[in-house]
């Protein structure tokens, strides 16, 4: 008999929520067949079966369990499951502790959910064998459901073998259709009857917005971050006048047949190169450890339907400016249509984060832990400057480092910062 344990599918996840069993309770499965759709604060994936085996469910479609703890088990031919009283679904010591992954540790309790308003009434045939039938769906279509508060029974799948899919949610929310949505559920902490029930006073009418699993984590990392991190700021204005030029040169070269790098590109490059030179930029404090790693993975801050997203750009030191390029878009456009997966929100070492296009021209971001620093990018714009002691225009942007100073201190982040601007304003060092 071999435990089948809830798994660490991101950074950041502390628990996950088992979307529908593809394998049904006595059902076969063999290494590598999906098993199961689990959903964490990020995305839903499948998950793949470890070994061959019989399948006995011990956590059911909807439940919400931490890491490491017992979702199934995959019993041997003729080989009995243990009785229930013997089964736990808490997570072993080891899963609370594991190294090189940067979430926090789990929690011991096992925390369970109700199944999202609209995937209740309908369900197929093999599912958790808890009696119910489940919503054939994919793992977007039901976020997306959840999202517009759309009934999943009540629409048709045009997938294979009549699963929704995303078009189906999407068509039936551009209809109007879809049922009237439910109260929203408050897994985490209960709503106050004086909340759920507001009585309009001097600010008028309340709305209370229940925040979704994702914004419950932002929320809680952001908040860890304030009060467990001592940061320190670095301000810096760039002449971007030459990326200026560089970047028009490569958009009439560059055809149509390839996207042209955006300036965010530039920084992402830029960043990626200095965080080479600098190893603790591009490291984290661990447990009165540095931690240095060998991979430069920059993140870089998408803006979603229900908050902040941050994908990964792997190696970008060794990826050439347009690599860099076309991988930024395919992570945005994932984002943004919500197919974007675990891993390829994992693994970051920094995070750039650009408001830039919404004509901020600085702003201070919060460390995203454990990595040491953030860039928060402005406006790009041109600016009065004195040059050879004439008053000039030209081409500048402000830039604003966040530290974590128990990693890195005043001297390595302002070296750090100015390897950063002499590689903006000699730029052809980022297409060599």
């Amino acid at each position: 008999m071999m435990d089948v344990l809830m798994p660490r599918l991101s950074d950041s996840m502390e628990e996950g929520t088992i979307l529908q069993w593809l394998v049904e309770d006595g059902g076969t499965v063999a290494r590598g067949e999906e098993l199961c759709e689990i959903e964490t604060d990020k995305a839903a994936m499948t998950y793949e079966a470890d070994t061959d085996g019989i399948v006995h469910h011990v956590a059911a479609a909807g439940d919400t369990l931490p890491i490491g703890a017992v979702i199934a088990r995959l019993l041997a031919e003729g080989e009995a499951p243990p009785a229930p009283d013997a089964a736990t679904t808490a997570p072993p010591e080891a899963a609370a502790g594991s190294a090189g992954n940067d979430a926090a540790s789990p929690a011991s309790a096992v925390a369970t959910t109700p199944a999202p308003a609209g995937e209740a009434a309908v369900r197929d045939g093999g599912g958790s064998g808890n009696g119910t039938t489940r919503v054939k769906a994919s793992p977007l279509a039901r976020r997306i459901a959840r999202e517009r508060d759309l009934d999943l029974a009540a629409l048709s799948g045009t997938g294979p073998n009549g699963r929704i899919v995303k078009a189906d949610v999407e068509a039936a929310s551009s209809n109007g259709n879809g049922s009237t949505p439910a109260a929203p559920a408050t897994s985490d902490a209960a709503v106050s009857p004086a909340t759920a029930s507001p009585v309009a006073g001097a600010k008028g009418d309340v709305t209370v917005e229940t925040l979704t699993r994702g914004q419950k984590v932002v929320a809680r990392r952001m908040a860890e971050a304030k009060a467990t991190v001592p940061e320190f700021t670095l301000q810096a204005t760039i002449d971007m006048e030459e990326a200026v030029a560089l970047r028009a040169q490569l958009k009439a070269v560059a055809g149509e047949d390839r996207p042209t790098p955006s300036y965010n590109d530039m920084i992402v490059k830029a960043c990626a190169l200095a965080l080479r030179e600098f190893p603790r930029a591009n490291g984290s404090y661990r447990d009165a450890e540095y931690h240095l790693y060998s991979r430069v993975n920059v993140g870089i801050a998408v803006a979603a339907d229900d908050g902040l997203v941050v994908p990964t750009v792997f190696d970008a030191d060794t990826l050439s400016l347009g690599a860099i390029a076309a991988e930024a878009r395919r992570l945005a456009g994932r984002v943004r249509d919500g197919s974007v997966t675990p891993p390829e929100l994992s693994g970051g070492t920094f995070t750039v984060s650009n408001l830039g296009m919404y004509g901020v021209t600085n702003f201070t971001a919060i460390v995203n832990p454990p990595q040491a620093a953030i860039l928060a990018v402005g406006a790009l714009a041109p600016r009065a400057v004195v040059r050879d002691g004439a008053l000039v225009a030209r081409q500048t942007m402000d830039v604003t480092l966040t530290s974590d100073h128990r990693i890195l201190n005043g001297a390595d982040a302002a070296r750090f910062l100015a390897r950063i601007r002499a590689l903006l304003e000699a730029p052809l060092a980022l297409v060599l």
